[in-house]
């Protein structure tokens, strides 16, 4: 790991804490150098107006282009925080960037989102021996995202996508992506970007499949929700599989114990988000009926954090930072069991910057409770004969 004080070279970090929408925004803003900016990430606390944000920083930032989304929490240099807004500034000697807002996401059109992620693609121009990558944020209440990430993955070949959906703390209530000044809601936002750097996906999560098997038996796919698992009323059987009453069943309860679907020889964790009164479950990704799960069997958090982090490219260098999309529940288990102070100071020693979200995107698969991300290595040095 690296030193927790030492601070990226390869982009610059903004942070406010102000009170009040235009006070934090323009605050972080005067710690960006506009003429040294390609971009700018940032990362918006939920219970901000994020309208009032956007005009702020397209108004203070002279033209730099804004992206980000709203949050369920931030990654900062001082690891977890809820209310600080966090501004990543991408300099133009390492970057290249371009967009292209995806809406409206509900109803979904595969064809429209496919021809536009690859329009967008091709007119990109490319720069002789850099790297492409791509962000998606997503609204995180549209759920729509696992159709979205599988089509961008059809449609942009061999072009890695990281992404995570946006959030508002716990309350699920309205998220929204942030593009040219504006809030867009029922949308997405697709970046593509060039760089010089090295740089490496991340994806690890901390649970391991159990024995039991576990068949969904009745549900609304469009919804997410699932009335039945194994012909039982869902909330039911689910508190009765993690041996808890089902007037007990909340958000700790969830985040401990999530279910797992195999693809791909892979295990992706489906997160609950709540049980209702009709004894319903809702899920924050895929669900179907049939579908074969289990339950998620959670292992030493801080040592899987610290060993999925221990990243080193070919030379055996350290990431110069990581941006990296860490999903709320992760979080809410984190500080339920008191280690959210251990969690902050490994991820601030990894030097990770990013926001927690309501669902991660990686590999072309949507999924709960995992931390992804890309790790940016130092350019390489060039020799000069």
């Amino acid at each position: 790991m690296l030193d927790v004080r030492a601070k990226p070279t390869c982009i610059a970090v903004a942070l406010s804490r102000a009170v009040g929408e235009e006070a934090a925004a323009r605050n972080a803003a005067t710690q960006i150098d506009r003429d040294e900016t390609c971009f700018v990430l940032a990362f918006v606390p939920g219970d901000l107006d994020g309208a009032i944000i956007a005009a702020t920083l397209e108004e203070n930032l002279g033209g730099v282009p804004v992206f980000g989304c709203s949050t369920a929490g931030q990654i900062t240099t001082e690891g977890y925080e809820t209310d600080a807004l966090l501004l990543l500034a991408f300099p133009k000697t390492h970057f290249r960037c371009s967009s292209v807002l995806l809406e409206p996401l509900k109803p979904l059109s595969t064809t429209t989102i496919a021809t536009a992620a690859q329009r967008h693609e091709q007119k990109f121009q490319h720069t002789a021996g850099w790297h492409r990558l791509g962000l998606i944020f997503t609204d995180g209440l549209s759920k729509q995202e696992d159709v979205l990430i599988s089509t961008l993955e059809t449609v942009l070949g061999d072009l890695p996508v990281f992404g995570g959906s946006a959030g508002d703390g716990l309350r699920f209530e309205q998220t929204y992506v942030l593009h040219k000044g504006k809030t867009h809601h029922n949308a997405a936002l697709l970046l593509l970007l060039e760089t010089d750097l090295p740089f490496q996906g991340v994806g690890f999560d901390h649970f391991l499949p159990a024995d039991s098997q576990i068949i969904i038996t009745d549900a609304d796919p469009e919804e997410r929700k699932v009335f039945e698992i194994n012909g039982a009323p869902a909330a039911a059987e689910y508190a009765r599989l993690v041996g808890c009453a089902v007037e007990d069943l909340s958000p700790q309860i969830f985040a401990e114990n999530p279910m797992l679907i195999e693809y791909k020889d892979s295990h992706y964790v489906r997160a609950i988000s709540d049980a209702d009164e009709d004894g319903a479950l809702s899920f924050l990704a895929a669900i179907d009926d049939g579908l074969i799960m289990t339950l998620g069997q959670g292992q030493e958090i801080i040592k899987t954090l610290q060993t999925g982090l221990n990243i080193k490219d070919d030379k055996g260098r350290n990431p110069d930072f990581i941006l990296g999309f860490d999903c709320v529940l992760r979080k809410l288990e984190i500080e339920q069991k008191q280690l959210g102070r251990a969690v902050s100071d490994v991820l601030g020693a990894a030097r990770v910057f990013g926001f927690n979200t309501y669902g991660e995107q990686h590999c072309g698969v949507h999924m709960n409770q995992t931390l992804v991300g890309v790790a940016f290595f130092g350019p390489d040095q060039r020799k000069f004969f």
